[in-house]
């Protein structure tokens, strides 16, 4: 399956949740690593999503991603993901994220997934 060219947007806006404090990964109120990570991963599910094979799934591999400014709890963080390599089934992502009303470039990196058939990757997981 060729996937080229897919790409995706989301916009989050920063709750009390999302904070590193909630999280456990610091102790203010900005918005926590693991939840700029979590939106990363989630943008390269939604480029692929409308194009997968019935019982296709994609399976994160790899994570690079540098945050490099603090976003507070209001904050609206728009994540964009672009695939910039496949080979067969490996699938490389550009991620970056950006504070939506002053367009500052909050992190970026890369994601790699894997295509896998759901309930084989299931049935393989399980049977340990």
């Amino acid at each position: 399956m060729d996937l080229r060219g897919r790409t995706s947007e989301l916009v989050f806006t920063v709750t009390d949740a999302d904070t590193a404090a909630a999280l456990g990964s610091g102790s203010l109120a900005v918005l926590g690593t693991p939840r700029l990570l979590a939106w990363a991963e989630q943008a390269t599910c939604a480029a692929t999503a409308d194009v997968l094979e019935e019982g296709s799934t994609t399976v994160g591999t790899r994570i690079e991603l540098e945050h490099l400014a603090a976003s507070p709890v209001g904050a609206r963080v728009r994540v964009t993901a672009a695939l910039s390599h496949q080979d067969g089934r490996l699938l490389r992502f550009d991620v970056a994220a950006y504070d939506e009303a002053t367009a500052k470039l909050l992190g970026s990196g890369r994601v790699t997934r894997v295509l896998v058939q759901a309930e084989r990757f299931l049935d393989r997981v399980n049977a340990r």
